[in-house]
């Protein structure tokens, strides 16, 4: 065991990539504070320090409308925001190193490997420039399909820039929208019946939500299931299975509230697309303060569950509540062995699956009751939607996102920096 008062190194490493990340936040919270970032010239450190922190946290929450606050310059730092925190500093930092031709040294792939959470320091330097040029193709081929419904709706400038700018923040889970531009804070509200808009930005979410892993292991093993590894099946069955639950579900939640009056096809857009967005994107086509009871609940175990493991999304995610729910099926049938695919899941998976849960269950809590408090006249659901959106970095809200005082901002700010660390990273790091 380490002596005490002596990091062992993967805490010094995870206490690295916290510090990184604060150090993101604060560039960013200079840069938007400057005159030059906001359309009145005025700043307010407060906003600033908000934005920065929902975009470098690939959150979504914001307390001043993107398009209508910021300018263009202002976007633009949103926007390397939202990608440098989408892919990890240490990611972009190694792919530049490697374009230098530089050597990486092992400590780097160290930090690369608990940063971009690799089962195996072997070839991380090779994922990596897979996973910088993946993305890139990704998210240059949305947003070449998103142009052909934003240039003839907003013009070829803006068209081709807001094309690019949500394709970003969909692959990366970022949940920022210039939809400003015709009313603010409306998200993507106004094209709840395009075939096209919903199903390019579901793929980008999801695609980016399933993790750099599983994407190596599809591209290694193209068709062949049973070839991938353990993580890789259960993260593409889980996450099947939640959309196409999901989807099933909010069509019978939803079918008397939010969707009252759709077609079906705008309905079943509508179910797919609230499905699909709690998964920590943080985007929305339908108002998500107006959903039935339980079209809120089911959105915050959404919210919860989140992405998989190594990639942009956040949440408990979907490999966490596998192993857990497996558990409590094995604890059930009096059985001390957990398999999954034929193969057996550890103790310590489990543990950690466990620390996971309850950490991000009492900081949440903890949040809630203080927020509460201080502002007894926010209803109950409306803090814990709050409160869960930003410790998994979601980005939805029911609109009391700009109700909240300046300790209660400061609050949801710091959730979203634990929930982009990892809830059991930030632990670690004291």
């Amino acid at each position: 065991m380490p002596k005490t008062g002596r990091s062992t190194p993967c805490r010094s490493t995870t206490r690295l990539i916290a510090f990184g990340f604060a150090l993101i936040i604060m560039i960013g919270t200079l840069l938007l504070s400057l005159p030059i970032a906001t359309k009145t010239g005025e700043t307010n450190l407060l906003t600033s320090l908000f934005t920065a922190t929902s975009a470098t946290c690939v959150t979504g929450l914001v307390a001043a409308d993107t398009y209508q606050n910021w300018t263009l310059f202002g976007q633009l730092v949103i926007l390397c925001m939202i990608q440098v925190g989408g892919l990890g500093f240490m990611t972009i930092g190694v792919y530049i190193s490697v374009l230098l031709k530089r050597r990486i040294g092992l400590q780097e792939r160290a930090t690369l490997h608990e940063s971009v959470n690799t089962l195996e320091i072997a070839g991380v330097v090779r994922l990596v420039k897979k996973i910088v040029q993946g993305t890139f193709l990704i998210e240059g081929t949305g947003a070449l399909l998103l142009a052909t419904r934003f240039i003839p709706r907003f013009g070829i400038a803006n068209g081709i820039y807001f094309s690019v700018f949500h394709a970003i923040s969909a692959f990366c889970n970022g949940g920022f929208d210039l939809m400003g531009i015709d009313e603010a804070y409306s998200s993507l509200v106004s094209f709840e019946g395009d075939i096209l808009v919903n199903v390019v930005i579901c793929l980008l979410i999801l695609i980016g939500g399933i993790g750099f892993i599983v994407w190596d292991d599809v591209l290694k093993h193209k068709w062949h299931f049973k070839k991938y590894l353990l993580h890789s099946k259960i993260v593409i069955v889980s996450t099947l299975g939640l959309t196409v639950a999901g989807t099933i579900l909010f069509l019978v939640f939803e079918n008397g509230a939010t969707f009252a009056g759709m077609t079906p096809v705008q309905k079943l857009l509508g179910a797919l697309f609230a499905s699909v967005t709690p998964r920590t994107a943080g985007f929305n086509t339908v108002d998500t303060g107006a959903m039935s009871n339980a079209g809120m609940l089911l959105t915050m175990l959404l919210m919860f569950i989140g992405g998989s493991p190594g990639s942009t999304a956040g949440g408990a995610k979907t490999t966490t509540m596998v192993a857990l729910v497996f558990y409590a099926a094995a604890m059930l049938r009096n059985r001390e062995d957990i398999n999954l695919f034929g193969r057996r899941l550890t103790a310590d998976v489990v543990r950690k699956a466990n620390a996971v849960v309850v950490i991000n269950l009492s900081l949440a809590f903890c949040a809630a009751c203080v927020i509460m408090t201080m502002q007894p006249t926010i209803s109950m659901p409306d803090v814990i939607f709050e409160v869960l959106s930003a410790i998994n970095t979601v980005g939805m809200t029911t609109g009391i996102t700009r109700e909240l005082g300046v300790f209660s901002k400061l609050i949801i700010a710091v959730l979203m920096y634990c929930g982009r660390l990892g809830s059991l990273s930030f632990a670690l790091v004291f």
